[in-house]
């Protein structure tokens, strides 16, 4: 009896054994959730009157901070320490901050004139013999900025170059420091995605309108 007892102790044994090693593997690393600035102006929005098509202007990529570079979704605790850039661990932008600010900025921009990249631009001045103006833009700061624990904004601040080209070279026709915040209706990622989002859309509301003023002033 008692030799007859040591087969079922030990298969005992051995399925606590694999329960407990089931137990202890690792969990499915989750995914990270994907934001972006929205879908923009609504078809009906669009449909409506436009106004006079401006001149057309060239694009290229912005340029921005090496800290800006990725898909985190950056947050800085002004009251701690504003210095120390953090990043939120499970969300992220489903492309870099720049690619997303160049997106939007290129289709408000086309509601009223022809945007070109880089390549088009050149295919133009060797074709028709006119360099379009270029607008130029450079990214600071793009960061969900926590004034206390409980008031916090998206922040945005980048600086924009306009040039036009001749035969004499190039010639900057104005530079401008825009900063703008937005109040974030959370202290978590979705609320600075939405700041953040509303504050780039205030930002190119007042790019678009500042190179209207730089090209009335000085037309071609």
């Amino acid at each position: 009896m008692k030799n007859a007892t040591h087969p079922l102790l030990a298969l005992g044994l051995g399925l606590a054994l694999l329960l407990a090693g089931c137990g202890a593997l690792p969990d499915k690393p989750q995914r990270a959730t994907l934001y972006d600035f929205g879908p923009g102006p609504m078809a009906a929005q669009q449909a409506s009157s436009a106004p006079a098509a401006q001149a057309m202007i060239a694009l290229p990529e912005i340029e921005a901070n090496p800290r800006l570079d990725g898909t985190q979704i950056l947050y800085r605790l002004g009251y701690a320490d504003a210095n120390e850039l953090k990043p939120y661990g499970q969300s992220r932008w489903s492309l870099s901050p720049a690619q997303l600010l160049r997106q939007r900025l290129r289709d408000t921009l086309a509601e009223r004139r022809t945007v070109l990249g880089p390549e088009e631009s050149a295919t133009i001045a060797r074709a028709e013999g006119r360099v379009p103006d270029t607008l130029r833009l450079s990214l600071d700061e793009f960061s969900h900025y926590f004034d206390s624990p409980g008031a916090s904004v998206g922040l945005v601040r980048l600086r924009v170059t306009l040039v036009r080209s001749g035969t004499g070279g190039d010639r900057v026709m104005g530079q401008k420091l825009i900063t703008v915040r937005r109040p974030a209706p959370s202290a978590d990622a979705p609320g600075g995605v939405k700041a953040l989002a509303a504050a780039s859309d205030a930002a190119i509301a007042e790019i678009v309108q500042w190179v209207d003023q730089q090209q009335q002033q000085q037309p071609r």
